[in-house]
């Protein structure tokens, strides 16, 4: 069926949910006024719905494949590509200096959330350019800069990241990927990397490789990696491509999905490379691009969400059994639980988005503190609605979701990543309860102020849903004032997930009410506000449960129990 790009959705959210209007009313992003958002939308939904969805099922179908060491991608990926890179649209919050159009990073999470529902294999590679640019910004050198970003603006050149060896996956301290001087202020690079995505592609340009190694004088562990840009081919003075790079693509990855995104196992011998920031202090450069690309792994499970969504819908209107299923209460339990996950998880990552926008225009560290809490719930919480709404369109189709051809089941194997990706989400709820509590819960506290403030205001027209809201936000308070009492991690680790997904409940209640708050109580949204806060909402309690259980029962087991 036809992808619609849900704009409408996107310009709710941003007028009446996550407080958009705050970050344009600021000196940093004053051009993105409301006519400009909505002229970027209407011709953003135009390019996904014509040029990039239609390759989504072709490029899982017909995925990249390595010939005589060339990967070649999926038909018509080059094209759309190029199409997004002469619209301007990898850049959208690149810096004017460099030719990138300086919006709001919120408006790179909508581009994402679109591709993702589109075609989250091309997405990838649009992705990970974005995250490079932002790492350069942040801290390469000018003349690093001066090549090589203005090119990943036009997509002429796209980047990607290397962290994962063999022996190094969530243990990136372990990596063994060497970096030797050369004398001329470059290095030589060698090492295997695997996992990488977009590591080649025949879309022609340059691929730049953001590559993690070891200086001869790096100690053990994290402290001593070193961040260095790594071309395919190594560019000349004027910008032009010179000759080939010393490193190789080896293999691609058989994957369960994402066909159309070579993963690439990547072979450095001795390549050429530029370090990127300080020598030993990679891991804080390339921080910089995780953080971008952990909070845009959840927007793909929001994308994806929307695709698997409006494919079950449009099924469950014209299936036939006893009429319509549409009319079956389970099917509409399902598509309205689809809906309204959907609508939680993009409503957090926007409100993600904005306090990164917020904290880039104002420099308040209260905006930093929000940014950084959102981050890893963003990430885990939308991947993990994004499988479990492809998840309901497979039941929703019946027989039908279990054969490939009719697409339900590639929204499913697609979206199985992001779970696991830019680090998995058991780690992005230790990052949770462990680094982002490190403040005791203020900034935990101050967003649990802001939802009970708003579930006050609510109390008069909308009592039905404010007190089950402000309710859960006390339990959510008491779980977290336990929580930063915790000394013993293990404690902290052993609850981390349900913790998280208890906090993403709360927040999804919290935007819910606001989106029905903004209709008057009447209207889709506020059913949708009533379903979310009356089946979904209450599952928060048992997460809370779970996260206060403490970890005895978890080591009371001995390898040979497991085994038993």
């Amino acid at each position: 069926m036809p992808f619609r790009a849900p704009t409408t959705d996107f310009r709710f959210i941003l007028d009446h949910v996550v407080g958009f209007a705050d970050v344009a009313a600021t000196d940093r992003y004053a051009d993105a006024t409301p006519e400009t958002v909505d002229a970027i939308l209407e011709e953003l939904g135009k390019l996904m719905e014509g040029v990039v969805a239609p390759l989504n099922r072709g490029g899982d179908v017909q995925g990249a494949v390595l010939e005589n060491g060339v990967v070649r991608s999926s038909p018509g990926f080059a094209e759309a590509f190029h199409a997004l890179g002469d619209g301007g649209w990898l850049g959208l919050s690149a810096s004017p200096e460099h030719g990138g159009m300086g919006l709001p990073q919120t408006m790179t999470v909508m581009f994402n959330d679109m591709m993702a529902a589109s075609c989250m294999s091309l997405g990838l590679n649009p992705l990970l350019t974005q995250g490079q640019i932002e790492a350069l910004e942040h801290h390469a050198s000018d003349e690093i800069k001066a090549m090589y970003i203005p090119k990943l603006v036009t997509g002429e050149w796209t980047g990607t990241m290397n962290l994962t060896e063999p022996q190094a996956g969530s243990d990136v301290g372990a990596l063994k990927s060497k970096a030797e001087p050369n004398g001329d202020g470059s290095y030589a690079i060698s090492g295997q990397k695997i996992y990488i995505t977009w590591g080649d592609h025949d879309f022609g340009g340059n691929v730049c490789h953001l590559v993690l190694a070891r200086l001869p004088d790096a100690v053990a562990g994290v402290k001593g990696i070193s961040l260095f840009m790594v071309p395919k081919f190594l560019p000349n003075a004027d910008g032009s491509l010179g000759e080939a790079n010393s490193l190789k693509v080896v293999s691609l990855e058989h994957k369960m999905g994402i066909h159309g995104s070579p993963t690439c196992v990547m072979q450095y011998d001795g390549a050429k490379g530029w370090l990127v920031g300080a020598p030993h202090k990679g891991m804080a450069a390339m921080f910089t691009m995780m953080n971008n690309a952990r909070l845009n792994v959840g927007v793909q499970g929001v994308g994806v969400a929307e695709a698997a969504y409006q494919h079950a819908l449009a099924y469950a209107k014209d299936r036939q059994q006893m009429g319509p299923i549409i009319q079956h209460a389970d099917v509409r339990r399902m598509l309205l639980t689809m809906k309204a996950e959907t609508f939680a998880s993009r409503a957090i990552a926007m409100a993600c988005g904005t306090a990164i926008d917020m904290a880039t225009a104002t420099g308040e560290p209260e905006w930093n503190a929000r940014a950084a809490l959102l981050t890893p719930i963003a990430k885990a919480f939308g991947s993990e609605a994004g499988m479990r709404v492809a998840e309901h369109g497979v039941q929703i189709f019946g027989g039908m979701g279990f054969i490939e051809e009719t697409g339900a089941a590639q929204y499913s194997r697609d979206v199985r990543i992001t779970a696991i990706y830019e680090g998995t989400n058991g780690i992005q709820a230790m990052d949770l309860v462990g680094r982002k509590m490190m403040d005791g819960g203020e900034a935990a506290f101050r967003l649990l102020d802001e939802i009970e403030a708003v579930a006050e205001a609510a109390r008069g027209s909308l009592p039905d849903l404010a007190a089950p809201v402000w309710e859960a936000s006390e339990s959510l308070r008491e779980a977290v004032e336990w929580l930063v009492s915790q000394s013993n991690m293990a404690e902290r680790f052993a609850g981390s997930v349900p913790f998280l997904m208890a906090f993403a409940r709360v927040l999804g209640a919290h935007y819910h009410l606001k989106a029905a708050m903004a209709e008057g109580g009447e209207g889709a949204r506020s059913k949708l506000a009533r379903f979310y806060i009356g089946r979904l909402l209450p599952e928060h309690a048992a997460f809370l449960e779970h996260a206060r259980a403490g970890a005895d029962d978890l080591y009371a087991f001995t390898l040979e129990d497991f085994a038993a």
